[in-house]
């Protein structure tokens, strides 16, 4: 049975409501209405209260009225494929949305109505924190428009007849770590002098060991919990305002995608450690100024895991496709920092090395003559 998905619709003209990433309010996609994240909350609070107590009567009678069908021959089932798949029911339309497991949000294909599902965010899979997106769709492609026209070795082609395929504002699960790190690392170090006599030119090396030790917090440091999510594109969108975090709540979700954690807090904190770890190393590392050469003799670094949180970040996935090969962009939906690989024009390229060799060429024959 199809879970059932609930809709926010505008109180005034029941029309959807929106997420609007620049009022940081509620919007009506039809008149224009808006209201704040705690007044719909509430709102659909009572209405969800009144909604289960009318099923839960309605259910009970028609046990009583309904015959039992035989569905045993009637379709076949899933199987394991079935296992990472859900059906859910549009409020809207009707129609029926089969989502893999960990989508936690989704559109409507066939009315575009803005729909979350309540029940894929709650218990033990609940986020703790959100941060809602500041970057509208519009500013997302835009974006990627002028990436493009700062790029000389883009294929022309790929300008003219590629369009953004695929424009996706996602909330990526985070799990946010705390932890006090602790380093004590020893560095064999040079220095170097150098005089010279009416005779000879002297070199003199001096060798020193050099101890330091100190004391680091870290708070909110982020690892994706998707694995549908590219690790590298996710770091390369950081970092994110975290002063701007908010308490979780579903009136953030619509019109937006949502993905639940698949990755676990556990298999997340082993990342989590390795970057506290390098970012305690290359603080020690730097205070050790003023030699010719610095190689580490020996480290010591202790971890004091502290909180954990789940929150959901805001990105914009920008996939293009080019001569049937798929280029995926990220754009932080906070900030607006974007990161991604484009195509290269082959014959560009040969053009380019080919000027370069001549100009090069030229110049020599200049320095000849």
């Amino acid at each position: 049975m199809a879970n059932e998905i609930t809709n926010y619709q505008c109180p005034a003209c029941t029309g959807p409501l929106h997420f609007g990433s620049e009022s940081g309010v509620l919007e009506c996609d039809y008149c224009g209405s808006r209201f704040s994240v705690e007044d719909i909350d509430r709102m659909y609070a009572e209405k969800n209260a009144n909604a289960q107590e009318a099923t839960e009567q309605r259910e009970a009678k028609e046990s009583i009225r309904e015959g039992q069908w035989d569905m045993d021959a009637a379709g076949e089932s899933w199987g394991e494929e079935g296992d990472s798949l859900r059906a859910y029911n549009c409020p809207s339309c009707g129609a029926e949305l089969v989502c893999d497991e960990t989508t936690a949000a989704t559109a409507c294909p066939y009315c575009g109505n803005p729909s979350i599902i309540p029940g894929k965010l709650s218990g033990s899979k609940k986020p703790d924190l959100i941060i809602p997106f500041k970057v509208d769709k519009n500013a997302a492609v835009a974006a990627l428009k002028k990436h493009y026209n700062h790029k000389p070795l883009l294929p022309k082609a790929f300008k003219a007849e590629n369009h953004v395929q695929e424009i996706k504002g996602v909330y990526v699960p985070f799990w946010l770590f705390d932890a006090q790190v602790e380093g004590d690392m020893t560095f064999k170090t040079t220095r170097v002098h150098t005089r010279t006599t009416p005779k000879e030119y002297i070199t003199e090396t001096d060798h020193f060991l050099v101890h330091r030790e100190g004391t680091l917090d870290f708070e909110n440091v982020p690892v994706d919990g998707s694995s549908q999510m590219p690790d590298a594109h996710m770091d390369a969108i950081e970092p994110y305002d975290y002063n701007e975090l908010k308490q979780f709540s579903l009136s953030y979700l619509p019109g937006f995608l949502a993905d639940q954690y698949d990755v676990s807090k556990e298999e997340c904190a082993k990342r989590a450690n390795a970057r506290c770890t390098a970012s305690v190393e290359d603080a020690l590392r730097n205070t050790v100024m003023g030699y010719s050469s610095c190689v580490t003799v020996s480290k010591d670094v202790t971890v004091n895991p502290g909180r954990v949180r789940y929150a959901l970040m805001p990105v914009w996935m920008l996939s293009t496709k080019w001569k049937d090969k798929n280029f995926l962009f990220a754009m932080n939906g906070q900030t607006g920092k974007l990161i991604g690989d484009l195509p290269i024009d082959k014959g560009k390229l040969a053009l380019y090395c080919l000027g370069s060799f001549v100009a090069a060429a030229a110049v020599s024959l200049l320095f000849l003559l």
